[in-house]
């Protein structure tokens, strides 16, 4: 499985990590420009890893477990 993107929005996940770091924002940020994580959810575990380690593509499902708040 590739996840790369936010599935309600289709947004990337390479587009979410370069409006973060060009605009210094926060995941709750990110969701009120970019709607990413305001869905259903599911890409939230995802946006976390993806602002923490710069990682924009994913080969297994993440959980909040994984990468909690």
């Amino acid at each position: 499985m590739h996840i790369d993107r936010c599935i309600c929005y289709q947004v990337t996940f390479v587009d979410v990590l370069k409006d973060a770091r060009e605009k210094q924002r926060t995941i709750a940020e990110v969701e009120m420009s970019l709607g990413c994580g305001g869905g259903c959810g599911l890409c939230r575990p995802y946006l976390r890893r993806c602002l923490r380690t710069g990682q924009t593509s994913f080969e297994r499902v993440l959980t909040d477990a994984d990468e909690p708040e």
